[in-house]
């Protein structure tokens, strides 16, 4: 039998390229030596050469370097370009060619999906562990590494358990003796592949397949089948080996080809190692996959067509479509290997899905699905996550009532009022209120300085923290779990300084309206930071007192015409009791009677005009101070919380994109 390795081609030697099949790790032929012209005379090889340039003329341009292109003979063309290029035997002139076509640009989804998972990877590495990643990762870098290598070629591997004919079935579509059968298992110990055209080197150098156990198919019917050119088929070891090590290489390769056939026998159909281990998880890969039922012949009457309905049975079990009635979906037949019943039904159908040259997109479409899959509990949220304008509200209310807003206003009308009646009242109320004024002990103003009481402190801390931890709350309702504290990390991290902020702007209201006296404003949290600079201007540029109405010097000019008639009428009626001026009481008792009533009514009649100036005055410093609240905790909380929102925004949208095209609907 002629069985020519990758090995062989690849580096010039092989003899005549003829291998035992009774042994194939048997050594190869010595290198025949010697050089004509620039060109290997040893054997097969330079054939293959003579071949090609007999074909292509004396135009100097080397057609078999690009994979047989003018020769009609893919497995010649590449084999001898690329065994030439490697010895260094070739003119240093000549036109050496890749010896595979790497994947060109696609229109199709693949490109677009890899490209939204590559981002969503790289926007989550912060959120997310390695661990969760680590699925994402391994299929960017596999689809990278197949896209890399030829897209001509379609690596199918043949799998299953001890005894199942796997190897006997492998023989059978390459029409030799390659892969050992026999009683003793494990039979298959390593990988073999047998590839139909030149130019697999790189992929079966990816699987960690050896020279050595890479084959050709025996010249005949097989080998010379225009469907199967661009096969590889690679017999893997059983999977229920009892060696670990058989085990593993199946895992590994089954990872990496781009389709599979799974043998299945009468006996082992069923096993649970099979279909828990390998056909469940790869239930989204049905298009890539075909389940062969072997041996039939061992099965009498209709008892196959039995056996291989409950064979689609479990595999509807284990959620795995089946292609019938020309929907997409896996493959299942029944045949013997041994016999070769239904054999060219399987190689016929296999031909077809090498030709149709998408084995590898629909492999990779399938393993985004799965890293989709596995990534959803981590990107889907339940609900409609984010910050309404109510939950802002709240915590804006939360806040304002935690720096003492309303207080703050309530304080600013009195001051309204305070300076309202220090402008028109009576000079003896007047006198009266500078006496307090004096900070004597137990006057109201002294009383209004002291620090706000430490349970306040307490407490006006507890509403700023219970604003925060609700905000993040809402906020995070209903996201996954790594975005969840994320938005939560974020919003106590930006809370950490709010106290001391708040009290910031407390004090700064209280230095500019000058009515922080009995409202504790200045050092509502207890922090060192509570005494703002006493810069005369409250918050928003307003001025330091409140400011005085136009009526106000009418009425201080009424207040003091009543004070003048008063003390005219008294000065008039002590004259008279003096003696100096002639008697006549009811004049000078009229008179100051009218300062003295007078002044309380102009008193009054100011205190009435002022109620409603002095209380937009007081709304417009809560408002003020309610605004300044707002913006810190904007700033400090909700900017930062609404940041994490929209980066889980734009995972989220890239995630979509990755499942767009989804081909196995996960």
């Amino acid at each position: 039998m002629t069985a020519v390795t990758d090995e062989d081609q690849g580096n010039g030697t092989a003899g005549t390229g003829e291998r035992n099949q009774e042994n194939p790790e048997a050594p190869e032929a010595p290198e025949a030596p010697g050089r004509e012209a620039g060109r290997w005379d040893d054997g097969l090889i330079a054939r293959r050469a003579a071949a090609v340039d007999a074909r292509s003329g004396d135009s100097g341009t080397d057609d078999a370097g690009t994979g047989g292109a003018g020769s009609g003979d893919s497995r010649t063309g590449d084999g001898s370009a690329a065994s030439a290029g490697r010895a260094g035997s070739a003119p240093e002139d000549d036109d050496v060619r890749p010896q595979v076509e790497a994947y060109g640009p696609s229109g199709g989804p693949l490109p677009t999906r890899l490209d939204a998972l590559r981002e969503l990877v790289g926007l989550s590495r912060a959120r997310l562990d390695r661990d969760t990643l680590a699925e994402a990762g391994r299929v960017l870098d596999e689809a990278a590494a197949r896209q890399r290598l030829s897209s001509r070629h379609t690596v199918v591997a043949i799998a299953g358990a001890t005894g199942s004919g796997k190897s006997t079935l492998f023989n059978a579509l390459s029409g030799a003796q390659i892969s050992d059968t026999g009683l003793r298992r494990p039979t298959t110990s390593q990988p073999i592949a047998c590839s139909w055209t030149d130019g697999a080197a790189g992929l079966l150098d990816r699987l960690a397949i050896p020279g050595r156990l890479r084959r050709r198919p025996h010249p005949g019917p097989a080998a010379f089948d225009e469907a199967l050119q661009g096969l590889v088929l690679v017999d893997l070891p059983d999977h229920d080996s009892a060696a670990t090590a058989h085990r593993d290489q199946v895992d590994r390769v089954l990872a990496l080809v781009d389709a599979v056939i799974w043998v299945v026998d009468p006996e082992k159909y069923a096993d649970a190692a099979l279909h828990e281990r390998y056909l469940r998880p790869l239930a989204g890969h049905a298009e890539v996959t075909f389940v062969v039922l072997n041996q039939i012949d061992r099965l009498p009457g209709e008892a196959a067509d039995l056996v291989l309905d409950d064979l689609r049975r479990l595999l509807d079990e284990d959620g795995m479509a089946l292609g019938e009635h020309g929907e997409p979906g896996a493959t299942v037949m029944s045949l013997s290997a041994l016999t070769g019943d239904g054999v060219p039904e399987l190689r016929e159908m296999v031909g077809r899905f090498v030709q149709d040259r998408t084995a590898a997109t629909r492999r990779l479409s399938a393993d985004v699905d799965a890293a989709a899959a596995r990534l959803r509990p981590v990107y889907v949220a339940e609900g409609r996550p984010g910050l309404g304008e109510r939950a802002r509200e709240e915590f804006t209310d939360r806040l304002a009532e935690a720096v003492g807003a309303a207080a703050a206003g309530q304080a600013a009308e009195r001051e309204w009022r305070r300076n309202a009646g220090r402008a028109c009242g009576t000079p003896w109320l007047r006198l009266w209120r500078w006496y307090e004024s004096r900070g004597l002990p137990g006057s109201l103003d002294r009383m209004g300085q002291a620090l706000a009481p430490p349970e306040e402190e307490s407490t006006a801390r507890q509403r700023v923290e219970q604003a925060v931890r609700i905000v993040a709350d809402d906020a995070s309702a209903g996201l996954p779990a790594p975005w969840a504290q994320a938005v939560r990390e974020a919003a106590f991290n930006g809370a950490k300084g709010l106290p001391e902020a708040l009290d910031e702007l407390a004090a700064k209201a209280a230095a500019g309206g000058g009515s922080a006296k009995g409202s504790g404003g200045s050092r509502r949290f207890g922090t060192a930071s509570g005494r703002g600079p006493a810069t005369g201007v409250a918050l928003g540029g307003r001025p330091a007192k409140p400011p005085r109405p136009k009526w106000w010097p009418a009425a201080v000019l009424a207040q003091v015409s009543m004070t003048l008639l008063q003390v005219f009428g008294g000065l008039w009626l002590l004259g008279q009791i003096v003696g100096v001026l002639e008697p006549g009481l009811v004049v000078p008792a009229l008179i100051m009677l009218a300062g003295v009533v007078g002044g309380p009514l102009v008193e009054w009649s100011c205190a009435a005009a002022i109620r409603g100036p002095a209380r937009r005055y007081g709304q417009d410093a809560e408002r003020r101070l309610r605004e300044a609240a707002a913006g810190c905790g904007r700033a400090r909380v909700l900017d930062p919380v609404s940041a994490e929102l929209v980066r889980y925004r734009e995972v989220r949208e890239r995630y979509v994109a990755v499942t767009e095209f989804s081909t196995t609907g996960q």
